[in-house]
């Protein structure tokens, strides 16, 4: 049966538990209601790749950026009295395409006509983008649950585990700042972590495999360092050697996901959590991300729980003598609570585009390869230091490019309509989709003179 309730439409009810192993079932606040044929978002963007009418795409025909630009004319407009605009943000915030507007405008028209109804069709857009997710990493629907953020997700994750009987944790020094962060904090209340040093990369994941301790209860590290766009190597090695000790293990694939393509396969089979999201490659915007929770972590039990993790005791009188209960059904325990939908809404425009637009992963891996390669070759005609690996096997999806002067450089190429980012002592620049070569090459020019 579904109901209505003041927070939010409640899908249909799974059997909870308190314990034991997991079943199969809906994924962690959905409900199978299948394609939606209505309003904006259902309708098929143009087809930008280069075959005729008639053509199937072949991932071997390269993307062409100056016929995906008409897609983006809102994020790419030059704003009245700016030099021009070249967004070199592709690792940290890409264009969104137009057709992401039409996303958010009709998230704002499903709440005016159905009020809290509107719940089933966002639950059906979620579910929709389970299916675009575990397509690509092979996973399944199931085992993802969806979040604001990576750091909501992390943050569940690691109060799932059993800290008191396993006080060590094992990580990087290259992890983003939120895990970094966390970790730190938790090192205050006496949990042990083990700083692994993230360079050399090369050596990265043995070294991760063996600081692995009989009380580790998991090992969190990056597959791209945000840093450097390094791919780490063999991390599979790292999920072997947790798993022999009982261990958990959560990947941050944020810097893999829609630029570099993986599998769980590559990062040692079915038992490993992965953390990503849409804000970066996927041009999904704020809002989506997405935790993978393979079949062993759903019985975990996290203390940061939401109540969309209990929907089967929703009317059920409170017990406060029982242990909490958990849904039973894949990775509806690491469920949050109540969110912000419109977020769904456009991330389903953008995805139905990109499939529209044949904007699949070894494409997408092709063009942006392409393109650190230019942006590499550009920097070292100029005589810049690169940070980032200059073997395409080993290099994620942004170039980074080493001076004591990024953070100054942000913002005197901001100036002049070029926009970049730094981290520490690097200055990033992230090609996408949209860019062209002729932007490519402004940029890297730019930083030279403003560094000469």
């Amino acid at each position: 049966m579904r109901r209505s309730y003041a927070a939010g439409w409640v899908p249909r009810r799974g059997r909870a538990r308190r314990g034991g192993s997991p079943r199969a079932g809906h994924a962690a606040g959905g409900v199978r209601l299948g394609p939606r044929p209505v309003g904006v978002i259902a309708r098929r963007a143009a087809v930008v790749a280069s075959a005729r009418p008639g053509q199937s795409r072949s991932v071997t025909t390269a993307l062409d950026p100056l016929a995906l630009r008409p897609h983006y004319r809102q994020f790419l407009t030059v704003p009245d009295g700016a030099p021009r605009r070249v967004l070199l943000t592709g690792h940290s915030h890409q264009a969104w395409p137009d057709v992401a507007r039409a996303g958010q405008d009709e998230a704002f028209v499903d709440a005016a006509l159905h009020v809290d109804d509107k719940w089933g069709r966002v639950f059906a857009l979620q579910d929709e983008l389970r299916g675009y997710i575990a397509e690509r990493i092979g996973a399944r629907p199931r085992e993802l649950a969806l979040a604001a953020s990576t750091h909501e997700l992390v943050a569940r994750f690691l109060s799932a585990l059993d800290l008191r009987a396993r006080p060590h944790l094992v990580t990087t020094t290259g992890e983003f700042h939120s895990l970094d962060r966390q970790l730190r904090r938790l090192a205050e209340t006496g949990v042990e972590i083990t700083w692994v040093d993230a360079a050399p990369v090369d050596s990265l994941a043995e070294r991760l495999a063996a600081a692995v301790r009989d009380d580790t209860a998991a090992v969190l590290a990056s597959t791209v360092l945000f840093e450097t766009a390094a791919i780490v190597p063999n991390l599979a090695a790292v999920t072997a050697a947790a798993r022999r000790r009982g261990a958990q293990v959560l990947f941050d694939a944020y810097h893999a996901w829609h630029v570099v393509p993986f599998s769980l396969a590559d990062l040692g089979g079915d038992e490993v959590f992965v953390v990503a999201g849409g804000y970066k490659y996927a041009q999904w915007g704020e809002g989506v991300c997405f935790l993978r929770v393979p079949p062993g972590g759903a019985a975990l039990r996290p203390q940061y729980t939401g109540w969309f993790a209990g929907f089967a005791e929703l009317d059920a009188p409170r017990d406060r003598a029982r242990p909490t209960a958990y849904q039973d059904d894949g990775a509806s325990a690491f469920a949050g609570s109540t969110f912000e939908p419109a977020s769904s809404y456009r991330a389903v425009a953008v995805t139905r585009f990109a499939r529209d637009a044949g904007l699949e992963l070894p494409r997408l891996r092709a063009l942006s390869l392409a393109q650190t390669q230019r942006l590499i070759d550009a920097a070292t005609a100029h005589g810049l230091i690169l940070a980032t690996p200059r073997e395409p096997a080993r290099r994620g999806g942004f170039v980074a490019i080493e001076t004591p002067r990024a953070t100054a450089l942000v913002t005197a190429l901001r100036a002049e309509g070029i926009y970049a980012d730094a981290r520490g002592h690097r200055l990033r620049l992230g090609p996408a989709p949209y860019v062209t070569d002729d932007e490519l090459d402004l940029g890297v020019a730019t930083v030279a003179r403003l560094l000469a």
